[in-house]
C-alpha cells in the first residue's frame, strides 16, 4: 500500500506547527499564511507568491540526510536536460552549496488538475530570476489550515536536487487520496506550499486557490521536486 511508502512524523508536525505559530506572533516570516490568489482553473493554474524569510524551525517529514547537488554542465533540473558531470572537487563542492533555493522571491508557484491519474494534482515551480536556483528536497505543503505537515513520498527521491536556470521548471505530484473507504476525504480550498532550502528549513510560502471540489485524505502525498512532470505524476 502507498502508505507504507510515506514517511512523516509527530516530530514534523509540531516543528511546522512550531513555525507557524513564531510566524503568526509577529516574526520575520511575512510570507506564511497570506491570503490566496485568484481561483485557479482546470486547464490554467492560477497562483500567488509571497515573499519571506526562513522561520526559525522547520518540519523534517520526508527528508534524507543530504541531496546531491549537480556541478557541472547543465544541472538535473532543465525541464529533462542532463549532461555528464565531472567529479566533484572540494571547489566544485563549494560552488554546488551556494546555489540558492527556489523560493517565492526568485520563482512562481503553480498548481493545477490533471486528468491523469485520478486524485492528483501537479505543483509547477518555474525560476523567475535572473540566476540559477534549486527546487531542493520536495516542498512542505498545508491545505487550508492544517498545522501538519503533509506525507512527503520517500520513494520518489531523485538522484539529484533539480536545479533550474532563468526560465527552467520544476515538477512535484500530489496524490490527494489513499484507498477508497480507508480515510475520510475533506475538501480543501486553499493550498500553502513551502519552499526550502539546502538544509531543508522553510525559505518562504506560496498561497495557491486549489481546483474546485478539491478533497484529500491523511494517506496522499508529495513528491520530491522532479524535472520532468512524467515523473512527477508516475507515483
Amino acid at each position: 500500500m502507498r502508505t507504507n511508502r510515506i514517511r512523516t512524523t509527530a516530530l514534523a508536525a509540531t516543528a511546522l506547527a512550531a513555525a507557524l505559530s513564531l510566524t503568526a506572533c509577529g516574526g520575520d516570516d511575512k510570507a506564511m499564511g497570506t491570503k490566496p490568489a485568484v481561483a485557479a482553473e482546470t486547464a490554467t493554474p492560477a497562483a500567488t507568491n509571497t515573499d519571506g524569510k526562513a522561520p526559525t524551525d522547520a518540519p523534517e517529514a520526508g527528508a534524507p540526510e543530504t541531496q546531491t547537488v549537480p556541478t557541472e554542465g547543465k544541472h538535473a533540473g532543465g525541464n529533462g536536460d542532463s549532461r555528464a558531470k565531472k567529479p566533484e572537487t572540494a571547489q566544485n563542492a563549494e560552488a554546488a552549496a551556494s546555489i540558492p533555493a527556489c523560493t517565492p522571491k526568485n520563482s512562481t508557484i503553480k498548481v493545477s488538475s490533471v486528468s491523469r491519474p485520478i486524485n492528483h494534482l501537479l505543483l509547477t515551480v518555474t525560476n523567475t530570476g535572473s540566476k540559477d536556483c534549486a527546487a531542493y528536497y520536495a516542498p512542505f505543503l498545508r491545505f487550508d489550515d492544517a498545522q501538519a505537515v503533509y506525507p512527503i513520498l520517500d520513494d520518489s527521491k531523485p538522484q539529484s536536487v533539480v536545479v533550474l536556470s532563468p526560465g527552467e521548471k520544476a515538477y512535484a505530484g500530489i496524490g490527494l487520496l489513499g484507498e477508497p473507504g480507508e480515510d475520510e476525504p475533506v475538501k480543501s480550498d486553499n493550498l500553502g506550499v513551502i519552499m526550502v532550502d539546502k538544509n531543508n528549513k522553510p525559505k518562504g510560502e506560496a498561497t495557491l486557490k486549489l481546483p474546485a471540489e478539491t478533497y484529500t485524505d491523511s494517506l496522499g502525498f508529495v513528491t520530491y521536486w522532479q524535472s520532468d512532470i512524467e515523473t512527477a505524476l508516475m507515483f
